[in-house]
């Protein structure tokens, strides 16, 4: 009783399996044909002017430069000095909580 059950299972497993690989491996059947009538210069003209108005940089990249008049001892020295009395954590301490 059980090797007949396992052989018919096995029958429509191979069955349901040749179905399943009955599409093209590649999908090509669903590929899109697209037919225009421009000619290959028009595009490029379109394509240069598109170019020519839109930006090439991303953005956010620029880095906007501040003016500060501080002196750069004098903010190390504030720096040493917030350590020092424990207002900022250094090295691998952490976060002051």
């Amino acid at each position: 009783m059980n090797v007949s059950r396992m052989l018919s299972i096995a029958a429509l497993a191979a069955v349901a399996s040749f179905g399943a690989q009955a599409d093209e491996a590649d999908g090509s059947q669903f590929a899109l044909q697209a037919e225009t009538n421009r000619t290959r210069a028009e595009v490029q003209a379109e394509a240069a002017t598109v170019a020519a108005t839109r930006s090439q940089e991303p953005a956010g990249s620029r880095v906007l430069s501040a003016q500060s008049s501080a002196d750069r001892a004098a903010v190390r020295a504030q720096a040493a000095d917030a350590v020092r009395t424990g207002q900022i954590s250094f090295g691998e301490v952490g976060l002051k909580m």
